[in-house]
């Protein structure tokens, strides 16, 4: 199968590095994405550990991801958690069954998170069955993806993103990996139109620090609140809870 796509590694670093400072929207998604989790988490794409901290008052963390240099820097971040396991792993390359199943198979996780990383992989399918294989029956796998076609725009391409998902394509997706579907909704209503924006008003190719800052800071106390009564109908991401059978 084919892998993960390329991008420029320095460029998905920097946005990492801008995504750093934003607390509230990462304390959201834990809200959101960790209810499911077990205590053994396979955390799938973890990138400079941004989310990863956020899973370490479980049992144990695997985390993976094709940059060394982001693993490195993760390990140095958390470097006092005993709990953490991290190594790099081109989860959707030809090689996984030799270099990395071996080793995630005797973590013996019961869950999966994968937070805006499925939409890197050309092969989205096969990367979504092989997090499927290495857990048991009944284990849960959590995706964030982002969502809508309309919204690509030069973010995604240059972030390596291959799609945007619909809750349609994330069903199809689930079913044919063999998994069952928990929770299926899209999050973050008001990003929808600010992405729309930069991607096709300003046309940027990296997000502002500025829009970074106000947005965590003033729009998502606001729209977490009111997304946790009113599930919107459209949003800049799709969440999935996906359940082996």
């Amino acid at each position: 199968m084919n892998g993960r796509a390329v991008a420029s590694s320095s460029y998905i670093l920097q946005d990492q590095h801008l995504m750093a400072g934003a607390k509230n929207y990462f304390e959201w998604q834990c809200r959101l994405g960790t209810r499911e989790l077990g205590r053994r988490v396979l955390e799938v794409g973890s990138g400079i550990g941004n989310f990863t901290g956020m899973l370490l008052d479980r049992e144990a963390v695997m985390a993976l991801d094709i940059e060394q240099e982001c693993v490195e820097r993760l390990k140095s971040r958390y470097a006092d958690r005993a709990n953490l396991y991290a190594f790099a792993c081109d989860w959707g390359g030809p090689d996984w069954e030799e270099q990395a199943l071996p080793c995630i198979t005797a973590f013996r996780p019961d869950s999966c998170i994968c937070l805006n990383v499925l939409e890197h992989f050309e092969d989205d399918r096969e990367a979504l069955r092989r997090m499927a294989n290495v857990l048991m029956p009944g284990g849960v796998i959590v995706l964030l993806v982002p969502a809508f076609p309309a919204l690509f725009g030069p973010i995604d391409k240059l972030l390596g993103h291959q799609r945007r998902y619909t809750r349609e394509s994330i069903r199809r997706l689930a079913e044919s990996a063999g998994l069952e579907i928990g929770a299926l909704h899209y999050m973050n209503a008001i990003g929808f139109f600010g992405w729309w924006a930069n991607a096709h008003v300003f046309r940027r190719e990296v997000q502002s620090e500025g829009q970074i800052g106000f947005f965590d800071r003033f729009i998502v106390p606001m729209s977490s609140r009111i997304e946790s009564l009113v599930k919107p109908p459209f949003g800049q991401s799709l969440l999935a809870v996906l359940r082996k059978r």
